[in-house]
């Protein structure tokens, strides 16, 4: 049986990324790498975004970028300019095959299309067993989420954010496609904290994702009514939907990394690089895995990978609060939005903020529900 130097398990945004920065590193030209996933062939399975500044290292497959953004709510509303920061869209298919054109090129990477049904770590390396065999790695990075780790215990929240998407057209030129909606809360929140995400492509497309903050799932009607509902407020009646999308994003500050050990190292969503406070991943991805590259060259133990920050603990405190009073959301990111500066929020979303800016979003969200749970995790 060959023994792989690194096994990539799943070929999502993480373990794709990951691979592609092994392919154009000459330090894995000698190194065998296995890449194992049910299904390669993905399409357009995702829509990642994220705010940046000046030039970025995927702006060659972005289907738009936009150099302001709308916050709506009942308390206040505003269009934001956001430079030096534009706001992208980058969809999945053209990012996947992209990247695995680089891939397939290198003759040390071996695909396989096969589910994983489990790994074990051994004495020295780690075994991966599939549905039609079975591999050994000396390293394994699993991008592979199994939700029963952090839905099985209590110490840490658990939101999801979950959103049901429709692509629009429209006969008429009616969408101002200089303006990303961040967030629109003025949808009714129902006890929750609920907003729409409307992404104009042009002035006649545009993505309309009705979004939750929230613990439970709703009836897929329920979602499609709402954007039904909003478009027919906004007198945008003749319309076809081209393309549908769905998602859940899970939302905790669960320590992802007591699950890594020596060889075994989970990436993505799986490994806890989804913003706990936001959803956002692709971005923090992107970081996280140049900064895996770097450290592979020189570490040996992947459970030293892992560095804890203060974010993590800005995070716990925001979900405590949101999981425990999940109908003010709204005046929660309202709050921010109206006080904070939005190069500040996007710094400070990013973990690239200073102590002081942080104290700036800080002081600018309402404190009674901050100050209960900071008490409350401290006792």
């Amino acid at each position: 049986m060959t023994t792989y130097n690194y096994i990539i398990l799943g070929s999502g945004a993480s373990g794709l990324m990951l691979a592609y920065r092994m392919a154009n590193d000459d330090f894995f030209d000698d190194k065998s790498i296995l890449i194992i996933d049910k299904k390669i062939d993905k399409g357009n399975d995702k829509t990642w975004c994220f705010w940046e500044d000046n030039k970025g290292e995927w702006d060659g497959l972005l289907t738009k970028t936009w150099p302001s953004i709308f916050f709506g709510s009942a308390s206040y509303s505003n269009i934001i300019d956001i430079s030096p920061f534009n706001y992208k869209m980058l969809r999945s298919e053209v990012f996947y095959e992209t990247l695995w054109e680089t891939i397939n090129k290198k003759p040390n990477f071996v695909i396989v299309e096969e589910t994983v049904d489990s790994y074990t770590e051994l004495k020295g390396n780690v075994q991966v067993i599939t549905e039609k065999s079975q591999y050994i790695g000396e390293k394994i990075f699993n991008s592979l989420p199994n939700p029963e780790v952090y839905l099985n215990q209590k110490k840490y929240p658990v939101l999801k954010q979950h959103f049901v998407g429709w692509f629009i057209k429209t006969e008429n030129e009616v969408f101002d496609d200089s303006t990303a909606t961040f967030m629109d809360f003025t949808v009714p929140q129902k006890g929750n904290t609920r907003f729409m995400y409307v992404l104009p492509i042009n002035k006649k497309t545009a993505l309309f994702e009705y979004t939750l903050f929230s613990k439970d799932l709703l009836d897929i009607t329920e979602y499609e009514l709402a954007i039904k509902d909003y478009l027919k407020n906004r007198n945008i009646l003749d319309y076809k939907i081209i393309e549908k999308e769905k998602g859940i994003i899970p939302m905790t500050s669960f320590k992802f990394s007591k699950l890594n050990s020596k060889h075994i190292l989970n990436i993505g969503t799986a490994g806890g690089w989804t913003k706990a406070s936001t959803g956002y991943t692709f971005k923090m991805t992107s970081k996280k895995t140049k900064q895996l590259i770097t450290f592979l060259k020189s570490g040996n133990d992947l459970s030293k990978f892992h560095k804890k920050t203060r974010f993590w603990f800005y995070d716990l405190i925001f979900l405590d609060v949101l999981a425990n009073n999940n109908e003010e959301g709204a005046e929660l990111f309202s709050s921010m939005f109206r006080k904070g500066d939005i190069i500040t929020i996007f710094r400070f979303l990013d973990e690239e903020s200073s102590f002081m800016e942080d104290l700036k979003i800080i002081m600018s969200v309402p404190p009674k529900r901050f100050v209960q749970a900071f008490f409350k995790r401290l006792f």
